[in-house]
């Protein structure tokens, strides 16, 4: 643990040390270590899912930066490397439920911690709400309805969200399954389209990959090296590499979680973004029409490519594998929150936290963590409606960097003052570089993916991050002054 006041250690509850002993009562907040590495894997695996990180933003790539934007996934890999390094670290020296909010609490204090799980808690839940409307899209296709009649989106996009709940409060076995379905999913949809795309219907060069020759923009420039193609790319590319981190949330439900922790989180990100890359580039080569797509004109370039090869039939199994990536990232996503949530409400740290924290008596689930959950992501559904929807998208990818930043920059300062200690997992002299290269990583791109770069779209809209993110904030601190209870429970405890 880092040298520091006593106040930083004893903020945080300590982990679980029986591996599946039940605590008397509810509210005891002693959860089942049924977990193994495998499973950390698997979930952290879902979250991200190669499936909804490479559909939902390919359109979005090709219009950003054509078939250049691939390159954007190669930089955040790069990045995202020493992210996952630095959360090892943390989650070696640290392994408790929580994630960020845990690893900020210990590094700098409570209430630090305190508005880096409040930014985490709310974004995730945006997320799951954007997953869910993406999914009930496919699924529409699927079922033979309309995927353009708001009601039926809307309808499909809570039956996900419903279906993901029961999941995940009825025993992790559930939850194990379907992430595990996940993974064969991944691999067919993935891996062996990507492979037929390659052999048999490539009918681009590699060297297509490189057919913009501005894809750099302005480099000469601060604002030009921002606005150019590949900066688009990398900022829309970051999107599909998140959700490693979950691994981390669900730390004292896991065996061993100071060696299982680390390497589910890099082996994960390592996994998705080999199948992403790999996928991205499967597709690049082998749309039959590029230039329509590049003009826009083929809103559904992976729909139209997959069809025109494959067949309505083969586009229908191709959905169905789609349907289980997506309602495996749901359930990622819902576990991960809701464990961050608990972790909260053990602290007694939000509203309602006596309510929040209770565990279910046969699997020791956070179930309470889990419907409020389930009823945020519903709450933003009803955005869908409105203009402020696109408002809350454009943030979620910003927002997921922004909660990292505070155990990144956290770990620096603490590094940068020489308080860091190592735990079982570090990397002896390259420690200290990683922190802070892993730290200017995530300040470079919560900035490049909030870059103000589509002049026509509505101010709100090209401001998304830093409006979103003082209105988050501002509530944050709206929640700590109006509710005193919180700090002064916090307090007592520090």
């Amino acid at each position: 643990m880092a040298k520091g006041s006593r106040r930083t250690r004893r903020a945080q509850p300590k982990p679980v040390t029986e591996q599946g002993a039940p605590a008397a009562g509810r509210e005891s907040g002693q959860l089942l270590r049924e977990f193994t590495l495998a499973n950390a894997f698997s979930l952290a695996f879902a979250f991200i899912s190669p499936i909804v990180g490479l559909y939902s933003i390919f359109s979005l790539g090709l219009a950003a930066a054509g078939p250049g934007f691939w390159f954007g996934f190669p930089i955040v890999l790069a990045g995202q490397i020493l992210v996952a390094l630095v959360f090892g670290m943390l989650a070696a020296r640290f392994p408790y439920e929580g994630s960020v909010y845990q690893w900020s609490g210990h590094l700098i204090g409570p209430r630090y911690a305190w508005f880096a799980g409040w930014t985490y808690v709310w974004v995730l839940p945006i997320s799951m709400g954007a997953v869910a409307l993406a999914g009930s899209y496919f699924l529409a296709q699927l079922a033979g309805l309309d995927p353009h009649s708001h009601a039926v989106i809307l309808s499909l996009s809570a039956a996900l969200l419903a279906f993901a709940t029961w999941g995940n409060t009825h025993g992790r076995f559930i939850l194990n399954a379907i992430v595990g379905l996940c993974i064969a999913a991944e691999v067919i949809a993935s891996v062996g389209v990507g492979i037929l795309l390659l052999v048999f219907h490539r009918v681009h060069p590699l060297s297509f990959l490189v057919s913009n020759p501005h894809i750099f923009g302005n480099v000469h420039s601060l604002t030009g090296l921002f606005e150019s193609p590949l900066a688009a790319s990398v900022a829309i590319a970051g999107w599909a590499l998140l959700g490693f981190e979950s691994a981390g949330s669900v730390a004292e439900e896991v065996r061993s979680p100071e060696t299982a922790i680390p390497k589910a989180m890099l082996y994960s990100l390592l996994c998705v973004a080999g199948v992403i890359s790999f996928s991205a580039l499967s597709m690049i080569l082998a749309i039959p029409d590029i230039d329509q797509a590049l003009r826009g004109q083929d809103a559904d370039p992976v729909a139209s490519t997959l069809t025109y090869y494959f067949g309505t039939i083969g586009f229908k199994g191709m959905l169905c594998l789609f349907m289980v990536g997506f309602i495996a990232c749901i359930l990622g996503t819902q576990a991960s929150v809701s464990r961050v949530i608990w972790a909260f409400a053990r602290n007694d740290a939000l509203p309602g936290s006596r309510w929040l924290k209770l565990l279910s008596a046969k699997d020791r689930l956070p179930v309470n963590a889990i419907l409020l959950t389930s009823i945020m992501a519903a709450g933003m559904l009803l955005f869908s409606l409105t203009n402020v929807y696109a408002t809350l998208v454009s943030f979620t990818t910003a927002g997921f960097y922004i909660a990292f930043s505070f155990p990144l920059l956290a770990a620096a300062w603490v590094r940068l003052t020489g308080r860091w200690s190592n735990g079982p997992f570090h990397l002896g002299p390259f420690t200290g570089p990683t922190i802070y290269a892993a730290a200017a990583w995530i300040v470079f791109e919560t900035v490049n993916i909030g870059w103000p770069r589509l002049p026509s779209a509505p101010w709100y809209e090209n401001w998304a991050v830093p409006v979103m993110a003082t209105l988050i904030g501002g509530l944050g601190i709206l929640v700590r002054v109006l509710v005193p209870t919180i700090s002064a429970r916090r307090d007592s405890r520090e």
